[in-house]
């Protein structure tokens, strides 16, 4: 075993980097003393450590750092390919808008409105009962310029699914209202008005003695180029691009919390008995993720409750296809009725396409 100082010198790191990759559940250390709760390291873990510190380089996102890791080789280095080729894409479209800007600027360009790229979004959202609930508690919701899933639980899970969406879509006004958002801060601030929003509307709902609804909330706000993540429970957020799938969203699971810390496998997670156990759920203080990215022409986004990604077999493949987003998401309830559908469905599919 390896001491802390002694492992970041084999690694070409700092301990602060270890103890920070710790901390985030990239690389556990082998051994913690338990009175000093120092830390010591396999020499095992060298290549692992390297490559955490290899792809924080590439500025590669946090999650994406995580899943990658416990990949193999093979499939580890097609994640990293994908990821540059995203990176590509972006900076090809920013070195576009820059060189239209320059020309802009200095004069030699026409006027903003007649060469600015417009982006708009294409979409189809669908919701089912399953073959075992009695009632629907998930919603799904899918307009110019939101598009959300939520799946809500306890009495009056069915209301606090639909008073979330219902926020949002107030929040974008099912109009361009957040074109003038574009410079990222304010689209940021938008998205966390609209989450306290949100949960004060779930707690304002009755309920049944102690028990009180709650709803997960995945949404998607379009701002222009710009798509706004807010994020909260257990529903998902995916992007194809190029033709690869990468997950935008974290679970915010018990079950999701002992994958993290290494103690379960994630291919072990949707069969788990405790996986619906959420941390953090609206109506419940439950702090949400938010971020933003950039629309690219040909992405393809599914936002999806947890009755969509733990029993369609190929999501990956379903998304490929090349259909419609309404043809897609028909699929993809179609392909959780076929594997049971044993907790209520929601998904949305959206594509953005030039307008």
């Amino acid at each position: 075993m390896l001491t802390i100082g002694a492992f970041a010198r084999a690694a070409r790191l700092s301990p602060k980097a270890l103890r920070l990759y710790d901390e985030l559940g990239l690389l556990r250390p082998a051994a913690v003393d338990a009175d000093s709760g120092y830390r010591y390291y396999d020499p095992g873990q060298l290549g692992r450590a390297r490559l955490v510190a290899w792809l924080r380089r590439l500025g590669m996102p946090l999650d994406r750092i995580r899943s990658t890791c416990e990949l193999s080789g093979a499939a580890a280095a097609k994640a990293v390919t994908a990821y540059m080729a995203e990176l590509e894409a972006e900076l090809e479209a920013r070195g576009r808008l820059a060189g239209f800007l320059t020309d802009y600027l200095t004069g030699k360009g026409t006027p903003m409105s007649e060469h600015a790229p417009a982006l708009g979004l294409r979409f189809a959202a669908r919701s089912a009962i399953g073959k075992v609930r009695e009632t629907d508690q998930d919603f799904a919701y899918a307009g110019s310029t939101l598009l959300a899933v939520a799946d809500g639980a306890g009495p009056g899970g069915d209301r606090a699914a639909a008073a979330a969406v219902e926020v949002f879509r107030g929040l974008t006004g099912g109009t361009d209202l957040l074109r003038p958002l574009e410079g990222g801060t304010d689209l940021l601030r938008a998205l966390e008005g609209g989450v306290r929003d949100a949960e004060r509307a779930v707690r304002a709902l009755p309920s049944a003695g102690e028990e009180r609804p709650i709803t997960t909330l995945t949404a998607l706000v379009w701002s222009g180029s710009r798509i706004g993540v807010a994020h909260v429970g257990d529903s998902r957020a995916y992007l194809l691009r190029g033709g690869e799938l990468s997950r935008l969203t974290d679970d915010h699971t018990y079950v999701q919390q002992l994958v993290d810390a290494g103690e379960l496998a994630a291919a072990d997670l949707p069969a788990h008995p405790q996986r619906p156990l959420l941390v953090r759920a609206l109506g419940a203080g439950g702090e949400a993720d938010l971020s933003l990215r950039t629309a690219l022409p040909g992405d393809r986004y599914l936002l999806c409750t947890d009755g969509v990604w733990t029993t369609v077999p190929d999501l990956a493949g379903a998304l490929r296809a090349g259909a419609d987003p309404e043809a897609t998401v028909t699929r993809l309830v179609d392909e959780a009725y076929a594997a049971g559908a044993p907790d209520n469905v929601a998904c949305v599919v959206a594509d953005v396409v030039p307008v």
